[in-house]
């Protein structure tokens, strides 16, 4: 079995939400679809598969940008797949990405997560304080105040 890294293409979708819903990672509960993906590819992004010979598309590397810096995300292997260094190899691919654009990254991953954040941190990751992460993911939860 060899282990390949490769840009995504359209026909990758179904095994990529299917890894992203297997590591919980993403899917289209947290809006993931081909049309996003393909928006933020056309905005300068990437989005990396990690495929295996035998089994097919294995992991995922996503990283977006706001022309300011890079955003990696969805960085995924399936769990059968984990702890056999693959990491390093889809790594090393997202960072060569990371060092040809030239432009910062920044990443999130859970406190308890110590395999992530010791494979990031190997990579110069460093943590950024005693930031607190707040997301609103559904827009019409919104609730707005009345200033008169």
């Amino acid at each position: 079995m060899a282990q390949f890294v490769r840009d995504y293409r359209e026909e990758d979708f179904p095994a990529l939400i299917k890894l992203w819903e297997a590591t919980e990672m993403g899917g289209k509960k947290r809006g993931d679809d081909e049309n996003i993906i393909e928006d933020t590819l056309s905005y300068g992004g990437k989005l990396l598969i990690l495929e295996d010979d035998d089994a097919g598309l294995i992991g995922s590397s996503w990283l977006t940008t706001d022309q300011r810096r890079l955003y990696l995300h969805h960085f995924a292997i399936l769990p059968k797949f984990q702890g056999r260094g693959l990491s390093h190899l889809l790594m090393d691919k997202s960072m060569e990405f990371v060092i040809e654009t030239g432009l910062q990254v920044k990443l999130e991953v859970h406190r308890d997560s110590k395999i992530a954040r010791a494979l990031y941190g190997g990579y110069g990751f460093k943590y950024l304080g005693d930031y607190q992460v707040f997301i609103i993911r559904d827009v019409n939860s919104i609730k707005l105040r009345d200033i008169e």
